[in-house]
């Protein structure tokens, strides 16, 4: 399990201000006390009014009887310390405002999850479908911080090279295809160094071919680039070490072409692709290392 707390402030508050902002109630078809009593125990926790023994008591006198309260006063109630408390409770919470039970429009469920799962991604964590309830989505959540985060990598916020939009819509298909549609993400994946090589080459004024293959294209970049006679000055063990990550390099973006031949789709294979989301994931993390290096390198080349 998480931390206690690794799901930031800043980032629980976002969310409550989305869900302030939006046409959804957090309770959604449920008035306060029947949601929250799906989640704690309110005759246990105690009350802010002296009228009553419990929280049961006050949150219906003022969230029913008097209808006194702001929708969003359960955000900032230190009884169900969802700013400053654990992670699980915190994501319990969110999943329970989708439940089919709390919202029976499954259209209104896809566009909150969308929403929180943008904010909470870059903390490692996502709401995730985990069965149904008649045709409707039950969702959880799920740990995904065992790949890079789109929204964190220096190459989603500045790859310094022309067209940046080519690349950054692979990457958002990636994003969005990575535990969805494995298969896709690792076709994706390969398109991504793909383009970005064109796009280098392209600018250089080097010459290729469209129907140049991954390999071919990633072999001339490193040519122009010089890539493969990089080395550390003055520090021969640690050239002749880079060397060695170089040519594991060239590897690995062979393997990436495979992969996605082999898993990928985008050939019409007449079987399903049997990748699951930790092919896509290992497939993924080695492109960012390669398109991150292509950047880095493209950087800091001489210039004119």
């Amino acid at each position: 399990m998480p931390s206690p707390s690794r799901i930031s402030r800043l980032t629980r508050s976002n969310v409550f201000d989305w869900l302030a902002l939006s046409e959804f109630r957090w309770s959604g078809r449920l008035q306060h006390p029947e949601f929250l009593n799906r989640l704690y125990d309110l005759q246990a926790l105690p009350s802010k009014d002296h009228r009553y023994k419990s929280a049961s008591g006050d949150i219906h006198q003022h969230t029913v009887n008097n209808d006194d309260w702001e929708d969003d006063w359960v955000f900032g109630d230190d009884r169900f310390h969802l700013r400053d408390g654990s992670d699980t409770n915190f994501l319990n919470f969110l999943v329970e405002t989708v439940h089919p039970l709390v919202r029976n429009d499954s259209s209104d469920a896809a566009v909150m999850v969308d929403a929180y799962n943008n904010t909470l991604r870059p903390e490692g964590f996502e709401l995730c479908e985990n069965g149904h309830v008649g045709n409707q989505i039950v969702y959880s959540w799920r740990e995904v911080s065992g790949y890079h985060t789109v929204a964190r990598l220096p190459l989603a916020q500045s790859l310094d090279v022309t067209q940046n939009e080519v690349l950054l819509q692979h990457l958002k298909r990636i994003d969005r295809d990575l535990h969805a549609d494995p298969s896709s993400a690792i076709a994706s994946s390969k398109n991504l160094i793909e383009s970005q090589c064109k796009i280098v080459l392209a600018d250089l004024g080097a010459e290729f071919s469209e129907r140049d293959e991954l390999p071919g294209l990633f072999a001339k970049v490193a040519a122009e680039l010089s890539i493969n006679a990089d080395s550390v000055a003055g520090d021969s063990r640690g050239s002749a070490a880079m060397k060695k990550a170089m040519r594991s390099l060239f590897a690995t973006v062979q393997s990436i072409a495979e992969a996605r031949n082999a898993i990928g789709d985008g050939h019409g294979s007449g079987t399903i692709s049997p990748a699951t989301p930790r092919h896509a994931k290992l497939v993924f993390n080695s492109t960012v290392a390669i398109s991150q290096f292509i950047a880095d390198t493209w950087n800091e080349r001489p210039r004119p």
